[in-house]
């Protein structure tokens, strides 16, 4: 007699087969099995065939007739039936193999994000794990408001991107996110821990990057450093988990001024704007939306009057902008930046020394 849970093929074993099987052993027949059990005979002949579910009721009666426990009919089934919808979701993947070729697979295995399947239709199991769903249809359910000229995704189409690769790299920011402990979101709080972001500007990302996390997960937000993805082209992104925020940055433009912009410029859409969009950061993404975000982590940067004032005085010499730096407790760097941005100082100049150069470790 089979034990309870035993029973656990990898092969597809139709229980009317088995059924079959015992009949002939017992020299019983169809009609006699539905007068012993109190079926029809057309449902057992249905289960037989495997044109019926043989139920819990049914595998109790079975029970009684051949002595063989419910539990051995109960896993028989449920093996069959779980083995008929794994070989029916084995066919619709085969169907989607085509949508490996969108996404940077090779990319993602050499980070470590997916595991290197020999066989497609394993390496798309991988691909949709990763991105916790069942099907392509599922995933463009969650995913595809990206692919969509008018979707919540905020990219400019001037600076064309790959929609998948920008997905990957999005989800991968979200899961790097569940590992992040953070505080309940707590707006007032994160907006006071910008003044003691700002000292960090200056410091190496070995020092700055723990220092920075840390600092935003004690007001709830969750701060993520995910490398570009081939085709991907974003320097950062802000969405939001349930109530949790989070801030993607790539590193993508590689020196401080761009980085710290960019992360200020994250933290203005955080308290300005709708926790129902994410938000995309392109070269020359520019919309109200972008503008005010700009506009936020300009001034957050560099105070406004403070600048104003640097301005007047037209010296924009190495020493004081070192200087000026000093005084306002912001990395020589970013000043610097700035002042090419606004069209102070040429892009190529001697001066790009005070900017730091950032990359990503091997």
């Amino acid at each position: 007699m089979a034990n309870k849970n035993q029973f656990n093929p990898d092969y597809i074993v139709p229980p009317g087969e088995t059924l079959e099987e015992l009949l002939e052993h017992y020299d019983m027949t169809q009609a006699e099995l539905a007068e012993r059990t109190g079926r029809t005979p057309k449902l057992i002949n249905e289960i037989i065939k495997g044109k019926a579910a043989l139920t819990p009721e049914t595998a109790l009666q079975f029970e009684h007739v051949f002595g063989v426990e419910a539990d051995f009919w109960n896993n028989l089934e449920n093996n069959y039936r779980q083995m008929l919808a794994r070989k029916k979701s084995e066919e619709q993947l085969k169907e989607q193999l085509n949508f490996l070729n969108k996404f940077p697979i090779r990319f993602m295995i050499k980070s470590g994000w997916i595991k290197a399947e020999k066989d497609k239709t394993k390496q798309l199991k991988e691909l949709l794990s990763f991105f916790g769903v069942a099907s392509f249809n599922a995933w463009e359910e969650v995913w595809g408001d990206i692919l969509k000229p008018e979707a919540a995704f905020r990219k400019t189409e001037a600076f064309p991107s790959n929609s998948e690769s920008i997905a990957v790299w999005l989800r991968k920011g979200e899961l790097e996110a569940r590992n992040i402990n953070c505080a309940p979101y707590d707006e007032k709080k994160f907006k006071e821990s910008l003044l003691e972001i700002r000292k960090l500007t200056d410091e190496d990302p070995e020092t700055f990057i723990p220092k920075l996390t840390d600092i935003c997960a004690e007001s709830g937000v969750a701060v993520v450093f995910i490398p570009e993805t081939p085709g991907s082209r974003v320097s950062g992104a802000t969405t939001w988990n349930g109530k949790k925020p989070i801030i993607i940055l790539s590193f993508r433009y590689r020196s401080n001024d761009h980085l710290w912009f960019t992360f200020f410029h994250e933290a203005g859409h955080i308290l300005k704007h709708s926790k129902k969009v994410t938000f995309l950061e392109f070269k020359d993404n520019l919309d109200e939306y972008e503008e005010e975000a700009n506009q936020f982590a300009s001034t957050t940067l560099i105070p406004q009057k403070k600048y104003n004032e640097f301005i007047k005085k037209r010296d924009f010499k190495e020493q004081a902008i070192v200087a000026f730096a000093s005084e306002i407790n912001i990395a020589p760097g970013v000043v610097l930046g700035r002042l090419q941005h606004d069209g102070h100082i040429p892009f190529p100049t001697k001066l790009n020394s005070l900017k730091k150069s950032y990359k990503w470790a091997n």
